[in-house]
């Protein structure tokens, strides 16, 4: 069945609350809002978001198959707002490994990369850094229609990639310099593992788990 069309809503900011600050990664947005439905304007009400130079990312599962089994790369990560989750605000107890996640390879969509040959630049430089692979762009296919991850609170989009990948001429990631990215751990699994960590939660990023379960259908 057909999903009804969506209602026709139109936002227009009355004025922006957003707070002078020195510039960083993130930027706070504070905007009053006014919400048009057939027209008619809403009560004006206040939305907080966030805003960043490069918006959107890519995402890219580089994928090889050894006996007619498709294996996939993952890399580990550390995600600080996921290490840091106030104990107060936990519903469920959580583990040791609080904010280490086994995720694809991704990365942000430079300004001077938005455009469809663009974003496929964007995977091919992640790949490099992230997992050593030194692929053409016009390799990468894409994966599925783009999502967005956290909608609440920034505009972000994901852009999904497929890469097809020799393990014999992986080199040594290159990264992009950041603390964050240093000493992390590449493995390739089987897709069918892969997709039993994902159902006992070994897996946790959510991005990951959309790319992986549209590579297992591919």
């Amino acid at each position: 069945m057909a999903l009804p069309p969506l209602p026709r809503l139109e936002l227009e900011e009355v004025e922006d609350m957003s707070p002078d600050a020195a510039p960083g990664f993130l930027r706070l947005r504070r905007q009053r809002l006014r919400l048009r439905r057939d027209g008619e304007p809403s009560e004006p009400f206040v939305y907080d978001h966030v805003e960043r130079r490069a918006l959107d990312a890519v995402v890219v599962a580089a994928h090889y198959r050894i006996g007619g089994e498709r294996c996939v790369y993952l890399r580990s990560a550390i995600r600080p707002p996921a290490a840091l989750r106030p104990v107060a605000l936990r519903p469920l107890e959580e583990t040791h490994s609080l904010g280490m996640l086994w995720e694809l390879p991704a990365g942000l969509v430079e300004p001077d990369e938005c455009s469809p040959e663009g974003l496929s630049r964007c995977a091919a430089r992640e790949l490099e850094e992230e997992l050593g692979f030194d692929v053409a762009p016009g390799r990468f296919e894409p994966l599925g229609p783009a999502t967005f991850p956290s909608c609440g609170v920034i505009g972000e989009r994901h852009h999904f990639f497929a890469v097809e990948v020799d393990p014999q001429r992986r080199g040594k990631p290159s990264e992009d310099g950041s603390v964050l990215e240093q000493d992390a751990l590449v493995v390739s699994v089987k897709m069918a593992e892969a997709l039993q960590h994902l159902d006992a939660g070994a897996i946790e990023d959510g991005k990951t788990e959309i790319a992986l379960r549209r590579l297992a259908n591919w």
